[in-house]
């Protein structure tokens, strides 16, 4: 860990290579943290304590050795957390109700060291009206499976949608400007070259 500034609790390789788009000296930590919403708890606070725990369960296996950066990023459609679809016919059906409809997705990080701060994004995402075929050919391709909502706005269901409002990131789970804000108020560099 002596060449990083960074760790990101995180497996997922969309957060990586949005990470390296900040120009941050970072390695990943393989973590497990339960996701599952307390009662009562809505998004708006599940999203960042989810975030939060990520960071800090990071400091934990680090032994504070670095910074650590979680981020959740949930998919909500009329009051309702999707989650990611466990199987094909989960994903179809996330789709069907998603399709020709507006929903929120809500991105949080988190930084944690001997201190932690957390910042949440919610974005508008505007799907246009799938066919059925669309939806499971789609699918079928297996883009589903480990995404929030079913889908990955970086791959080919950007042709599904129509507009967002927000944070393109946060929609694709590490929202950016947050992201270098909470950098920024940790004294971590950015902008660094891949190759220094």
């Amino acid at each position: 860990m002596t060449d990083c500034d960074l760790l990101l609790a995180s497996r997922s390789p969309r957060r990586r290579q949005l990470l390296l788009q900040l120009g941050v000296h970072f390695q990943c930590l393989d973590l497990e943290v339960n996701e599952r919403p307390h009662p009562g708890e809505s998004v708006a606070e599940l999203v960042p304590r989810l975030a939060l725990a990520k960071a800090h369960a990071g400091v934990a296996q680090a032994s504070f050795a670095r910074p650590v950066l979680g981020a959740d990023t949930e998919v909500v459609l009329d009051g309702e957390v999707l989650g990611k679809p466990a199987d094909f016919s989960t994903a179809v059906t996330m789709l069907r109700r998603l399709s020709g409809r507006d929903h929120l997705v809500y991105s949080a990080v988190a930084l944690a060291h001997r201190t932690h701060a957390v910042l949440t994004s919610v974005t508008r995402v505007s799907f246009r009206a799938l066919t059925p075929e669309e939806i499971e050919t789609y699918c079928r391709r297996g883009e589903s499976l480990d995404k929030a909502g079913g889908y990955g706005i970086q791959g080919s269901a950007a042709a599904f949608i129509e507009r967002i409002e927000g944070s393109y990131s946060g929609v694709v789970g590490l929202p950016l400007f947050e992201t270098a804000t909470l950098l920024s108020r940790f004294d971590i560099t950015m902008g660094r070259s891949l190759s220094s």
